[in-house]
Formats: C-alpha cells, sequence, structure tokens
C-alpha cells in the first residue's frame, strides 16, 4: 500500500497501476491502441489510478526493461499482447526469464484451446503451442479466445499478461482480473464529474476560476479537457467514504452555479446526445444543411441509437449548384455574398427545413483549409446557422486549428446553437 502524497492528493490509500501495450504494430501506427483507454477507464472505477502506459516493441530486452521499470513503480502491471501462436510472440517466454521460471504443459488449458476453435479453425502445431504456460503462476483460461492469461505475484505486487485482441481483453478483465484484483487491494473511492462549459477560451476559464481552485480541497482535483468549442471541467475526488466524497464533489459543483448559461451540462454527456434527448423530449424533427463540414454534423447525429426518432436526413451541398437546387440558395445571395456568408446560412437552413419538413435544423458552410482562403475570407472561416421554427441564430468562426478541427470545432457550435434555440 502507498501513500497518495506524490499525486496531489492528501489521504488514503491508493493503488497504482501501470499498462504495458506489446506489438510493432502499435508504434507504427497499423494499429490503434484502445486497449489502455478501457482499461483505465474500468480500473478507475474500482479506485485503481493508471500512472503510465507504455507501447513496446516485440524485443524480449525492451519488455523486460518495461516490466522492471513498472514494477518497481506501480502495485498492479497489465500487459497486453505478444501472446499468440506466431514466432514474434515472445511474451509468456519473456516474463519466464524475468520471475526465473519456464514454460509447461497445461491439459486445461489445451481443453479450453480446442473447446475455443472447435469447427472453426483446425488444430496444428502453432495452436498447441498456445498450451504452454508458465510454471509459477495462476494461469486463467480465456473463454473466449486461444490466449490464456498469466497472473504473476511477487513483493505483494501483481502482474498480469492477457491477450491484447480488444475483446479478449475486455472478457477477461471484466470477468476475472479485476474482480481478483478488488479482492486483493483494498482501494480509495474515486468519483469524477465532470461540468462542460461554453464561450470560454481555456486561458480566460482558468483565469475565472483561479480564486474557486486554490480554494478545493486537497482531496479534490480540477482537470480542464478541452474540445473544440467547448472545455470540460472534471473534478476528482477521492477518499475512504463513498457519501463524504461525493458530498464534497457536490459541495464544490454547486459553486460553478455562478457561471450561470456557460455551465450547460453536468454529465459529460456528448453534444449529440444532449441534442438527441432535447428533440425527443420535445417530439422534435431536425435536418442538416452542410458544406464545409462534409456531412460530419448528420454521422454524429445518427451515431446515436434511436436517432430515427428525430433526425429525418440531411443535404450536403458542397457545390453552389446544389446549394440553389436542393436548398433553395438564390444565386444572388451566391453572387454578392459569397457561398460562405451569413446571408447564405440563413437561406441553407430554412431550405434543409422546408426540403426535409423539419422542426429545426442547422447549416454550415466555410473553407475548411489548408487552402481555398484569401484575404477578405481566410481560411477557417465559417458561417454557422441553426433555426427551430421562425427563430434563426447565426455565427461566425473565424480561427484556423487546421482542417479537421476546423471541421469539429464548426459541428460543436452548431449543435450549440441549436442547443440555445431548443432550450
Amino acid at each position: 500500500m502507498k501513500e497518495v502524497s506524490n499525486y496531489n492528493y492528501l489521504i488514503g490509500i491508493s493503488m497504482f497501476a501501470e499498462i504495458i501495450t506489446i506489438g510493432d504494430e502499435l508504434l507504427i501506427g497499423q494499429v490503434v491502441d484502445t486497449n489502455s483507454a478501457w482499461m483505465g477507464r474500468e480500473l478507475n472505477k474500482v479506485g485503481i489510478e493508471v500512472i503510465r502506459v507504455v507501447s513496446v516493441r516485440d524485443r524480449a530486452d525492451e519488455i523486460t526493461e518495461a516490466v522492471d521499470d513498472a514494477m518497481n513503480r506501480a502495485d498492479i502491471v497489465l500487459m497486453t499482447g505478444g501472446l499468440g501462436p506466431t514466432k514474434d510472440d515472445i511474451t509468456k517466454q519473456t516474463l519466464c526469464a524475468y520471475f526465473d521460471t519456464e514454460l509447461v504443459f497445461s491439459e486445461e488449458v489445451f481443453e479450453n484451446i480446442k473447446r475455443v476453435l472447435a469447427s472453426k479453425i483446425p488444430m496444428n502445431a502453432l495452436n498447441k503451442s498456445q498450451a504452454m504456460v508458465p510454471k509459477d503462476c495462476l494461469v486463467i483460461n480465456n473463454r473466449v479466445g486461444s490466449a490464456s492469461v498469466s497472473w504473476f505475484e511477487k513483493n505483494g505486487k501483481v502482474l498480469v499478461s492477457m491477450p491484447g485482441v480488444p475483446q479478449e481483453m475486455i472478457t477477461v478483465m471484466s470477468e476475472e482480473v479485476i474482480p481478483r484484483l478488488r479482492q486483493k487491494f483494498d482501494t480509495d473511492v474515486i468519483i469524477h464529474k465532470t461540468f462542460t462549459v461554453k464561450n470560454y477560451p481555456e486561458s480566460v476559464l482558468a483565469e475565472k476560476l483561479e480564486s474557486w481552485e486554490e480554494a478545493l480541497p486537497k482531496s479534490i482535483k480540477l482537470a480542464y479537457l478541452p474540445k473544440p468549442g467547448i472545455i470540460r471541467l472534471r473534478l476528482t475526488g477521492r477518499g475512504r467514504d463513498k457519501e463524504e466524497v461525493q458530498s464534497q464533489i457536490s459541495v464544490e459543483g454547486c459553486k460553478l452555479k455562478y457561471m450561470g448559461d456557460a455551465v450547460f451540462d453536468e454529465e459529460d454527456t456528448p453534444l449529440e446526445i444532449l441534442i438527441g434527448n432535447l428533440l425527443r423530449e420535445k417530439n422534435l424533427t431536425v435536418s442538416t444543411a452542410e458544406s464545409c463540414t462534409g456531412g460530419s454534423i448528420a454521422a454524429k447525429l445518427t451515431s446515436v441509437p434511436g436517432s430515427s426518432d428525430y433526425f429525418k436526413g440531411g443535404i450536403v451541398a458542397y457545390s453552389n449548384e446544389i446549394k440553389e437546387s436542393l436548398l433553395g440558395v438564390s444565386s444572388e445571395t451566391l453572387k454578392k455574398q459569397g457561398a460562405v456568408s451569413e446571408e447564405t446560412v440563413i437561406e441553407m437552413v430554412k431550405g434543409a427545413m422546408k426540403a426535409l419538413k423539419t422542426d429545426c435544423a442547422v447549416s454550415t458552410s466555410g473553407i475548411a483549409g489548408p487552402s481555398g482562403g484569401t484575404k477578405e475570407k481566410p481560411v477557417g472561416t465559417v458561417w454557422i446557422a441553426a433555426a427551430y421554427k421562425n427563430e434563426i441564430r447565426t455565427m461566425k468562426q473565424d480561427t484556423d486549428r487546421g482542417r479537421e478541427m476546423n471541421v469539429e470545432r464548426a459541428g460543436n457550435n452548431a449543435f450549440l446553437l441549436l442547443l440555445d434555440l431548443l432550450k
């Protein structure tokens, strides 16, 4: 057990974990590591704090170095990857060398492999080799895969080696590893509360909250999590008593009410879900008319299960011809004001509501970049409109943060405009 004074928490007992992901494919960007994010979330729920994530190649010396560093630093080391049947999968052999043990054949693991592969993949010597497991450890069968889990203990610390296939890792972590960790370690309660803020640059918000932040109890930590157009404020409380920690978080969260409508969500809910909930609650329908955002707003709306209840459709009007023919934008507006203008997005949002017969809509038109800007309308200029019945609100976004972020920010701003109208 370790005192928490090193980590800005001055009370209670904490268990620290380190995650090691193994595989050349992770380091060359061929595969994105989603395992660590999932593990971090789930471990935090049971009071185990991940302090570091390390990715290494399929090299015995690099795996050994990462394991040794992690065992010196953390109470729990969780490894994924390198447990397959091919020659580049060397995790088990490397761990045997580190823990001074050897591989032995496990009939129980072999029977599990036969069950998992039955009628799917023919058994061969490589598959059978996965039944070779470290002798001096707890071996846990993997009910959805052929690679077993190895649980080592040394000097009161735990190292668990798991398969890197996400669904296999999630299954063994949920059903076996986390329950065993909870049984072995007594940990603090960790509670998070996230408030989402609009209309503030990060530095301005930090300055506004400075006195409040400095007065926070030592058991509570504040983090700023900016996204394009919004900032999430995450309060994290730690302690032995769940009700006491929850009470402290609630008290501090209430102090943010002086910011008024700038704080528009207290559940860290994605904007598209907030919009969907309001539309469903009010029995309204929505449509989109997008130019520079290329349908990404519609994609977010439809990513929510059940969005067919309120989303009727979208028009990606990238060209002026489509803006005119499908959305009814006048040629005179396009000629005099240009496609990137307040007048154009107003006509676009009206056209979407009319064409798709919806109660509300959003529209965007701009210069996402990296080229196409002018002196009058530089890259990053985006006009956005939201309409609900007869009311329309617009805004101009004029800061260039690169094409991808310009598009994401425009989508978020469109949602924020519509949220204001619906509320």
